[in-house]
């Protein structure tokens, strides 16, 4: 099984609801890094388990999309405690969707919110 990994950082922001969290339960901003890994058991005919250039692109791009925004305002959050597990899962469905190879069996995506903590989800393909 090949396996390749990716990670960078955003920022954007939320608040939690549904339940008494302190100060969670006030708008405020993390830092997130998101690990995206690919898995597959299969190279293509270039030696690649994927293009890691269109990757790359689609992590931006899907970074943008949440990069300073208020994450409870966001369609793919209504009626959802915007959590990390949460928005782990959200991302690595989003990015799965976004990749095409015929050689990946997995995607999954590890997101912290600060140094100490983070959550992760598996798209199988």
């Amino acid at each position: 099984m090949y396996k390749l990994s990716v990670r960078e950082r955003f920022a954007a922001e939320h608040f939690l609801i549904g339940g008494d969290w302190g100060q969670e339960n006030y708008p405020h901003f993390h830092n997130y890094q998101v690990e995206v890994q690919l898995k597959g058991p299969t190279l293509d005919r270039h030696g690649y388990l994927v293009d890691i250039v269109d990757v790359k692109n689609q992590l931006e791009s899907l970074m943008e999309y949440f990069q300073n925004k208020m994450l409870n305002e966001l369609p793919e959050f209504e009626g959802l405690n915007p959590s990390l597990e949460h928005f782990a899962r959200i991302f690595c469905q989003s990015l799965s969707n976004r990749i095409e190879s015929q050689n990946l069996s997995a995607v999954i995506v590890k997101m912290w919110e600060d140094e100490n903590t983070w959550a992760s989800y598996r798209q199988e393909r």
